[in-house]
């Protein structure tokens, strides 16, 4: 599996979670509580919401790092040019 991919190669993202559907099994105390299920859900597509921003502002910063690094080796090279 490479990096990133999951569910037929496309990223987990909130909607996923949130939109998932379990099936019930039986009555009475066998299968899952659907309320518990759901607020797991939840709880778990608003730490993939807040990744994903995260992963997307750490992007911006790392691009605008790289852009000024390159200013500042041209900058650089220029000087030290005879």
């Amino acid at each position: 599996m490479t990096r990133g991919t999951l569910y037929g190669g496309t990223r987990l993202h909130p909607r996923h979670v949130r939109d998932r559907q379990f099936t019930t099994v039986g009555f009475g105390r066998r299968g899952l509580n659907p309320r518990e299920v759901r607020r797991f859900l939840h709880r778990v597509a608003l730490d993939l919401a807040a990744l994903h921003h995260d992963l997307a502002l750490l992007s911006e910063e790392n691009a605008r790092v790289k852009r000024a690094l390159r200013t500042w080796q041209s900058a650089w090279s220029e000087r030290r040019q005879p």
